[in-house]
């Protein structure tokens, strides 16, 4: 009887597979919808918006335009730059609050866990007058210096981030048992070993997990960069692309290439990184 409960239970029914690609045709077919009118004249895409770019139809005009006069290569580093920075600082600030939060009793530990779900509830909307008021007043915002400029959106991108990260990690860091740190530190092991000898390596599936979205929160945060990044040379890849539309009007051909140069990192941070994706949140809610 366990025998065949457990053939059950690994057999997937067929059924199951109709709504889920059907499902998943929904987000991949736009996708490659935007993909393929990017190499179309703009005055094609709207005649032929469906068929595909072969023949008369191909063009790479769209990319040569873009690349000429969106400056997407300093958009990219801008980017690139900005995200990599939140997603490292985020690691390293929400692993180690999360574990003083689950290793450590100190007075007021439970109002502080409080606070930082509350936190989550607080959208960026609400918080941006007083952010922005804030870093004027340290003289970061809309500087000459690149490095400045960088910081005013880095720094609130971090806060944003910092309550999920925590939740996140402290539900796996729970799951390892204590008795591996007291063994560490009969060896003579510091606290700082300890962390980053024995939770780091454990922890790698949900550290790894809070890196990823961190990067493509980031990466997607156009709201923020409204707000901080207003010089050309300082603009990310989703804040040129919000002036796309003001500077070029209508043109389509111009505008699906932009999308698929600003979507290509995405892209491959989940193609390369899914499994981690995955892994980190299914231990998360097993263990968690």
């Amino acid at each position: 009887m366990e025998k065949k409960k457990k053939k059950k239970l690994n057999q997937v029914d067929p059924v199951v597979y109709l709504p889920l690609v059907l499902w998943a045709l929904t987000t991949i077919y736009p996708i490659f919808w935007v993909v393929e009118n990017s190499f179309k004249a703009k005055d094609k895409i709207l005649s032929n918006s469906f068929a595909l770019p072969v023949g008369d139809l191909f063009t790479l005009a769209n990319y040569r335009k873009a690349f000429k006069n969106l400056n997407i290569l300093t958009a990219y580093r801008n980017s690139l730059f900005i995200s990599i920075i939140v997603a490292l600082a985020v690691v390293i600030i929400a692993g180690l609050a999360a574990y003083a939060m689950c290793r450590y009793e100190f007075k007021g530990k439970g109002f502080l866990y409080n606070l930082i779900v509350a936190s989550m509830m607080f959208p960026v909307f609400a918080t941006i007058i007083p952010v922005f008021r804030m870093e004027a007043s340290w003289g970061i915002v809309n500087t000459d210096n690149w490095g400045l400029t960088m910081l005013s959106v880095i720094l609130p991108q971090i806060a944003g981030n910092l309550s999920f990260a925590i939740i996140v990690l402290m539900g796996y860091i729970k799951s390892i048992p204590v008795e591996l740190e007291e063994a560490a530190y009969l060896e003579g092991c510091s606290t700082w070993q300890i962390f980053f000898r024995i939770i780091v390596p454990l922890a790698v599936p949900s550290f790894v997990t809070v890196a990823i979205f961190s990067f493509l929160w980031s990466y997607n945060d156009l709201f923020t960069q409204m707000f901080f990044l207003r010089r050309p040379e300082m603009r990310a890849i989703t804040r040129l692309l919000n002036e796309l539309t003001s500077q070029e009007g209508t043109n389509y051909g111009l505008m699906a290439s932009a999308v698929t140069l600003v979507i290509i990192p995405v892209i491959i941070v989940y193609i390369c990184l899914q499994k981690y994706i995955i892994k980190g949140m299914t231990a998360g809610a097993i263990k968690g």
